[in-house]
């Protein structure tokens, strides 16, 4: 994404992250927009259809696979609260096996 900022996104003074490619460039990209480009994207790569949800849950588990913090994640995706954040936590199974504690009685 930090390619796309320095040097993909089209210039102008608007401060949306995702504008139009063509012109005018101070157009933001609406969500149909959005979904249009991603369903085509889909097609082309011959792979099911992903939505919003998917791909907003994709980067957040991947933002918290590579390290970023919970409070990043609700960051990049605009939640007003890290309890709504707090749900991507448990599909890194990794690391969540690094924090469980072994069961009372069981095998170490």
């Amino acid at each position: 994404m930090s390619a796309y900022l320095l040097d993909g996104r089209p210039p102008g003074g608007c401060r949306r992250l995702f504008l139009r490619a063509r012109a005018p460039f101070d157009v933001w990209l609406t969500p149909g927009g959005v979904k249009g480009i991603v369903s085509r994207a889909c097609a082309r790569a011959e792979v099911s259809p992903a939505g919003a949800h998917r791909l907003r849950h994709t980067a957040a588990t991947e933002l918290l696979r590579s390290g970023a913090s919970l409070a990043e994640v609700a960051q990049v995706l605009r939640h007003r609260s890290l309890a709504t954040s707090a749900i991507y936590a448990k599909v890194d199974r990794a690391a969540l096996r690094e924090l469980a504690r072994p069961w009372p009685g069981g095998a170490a």
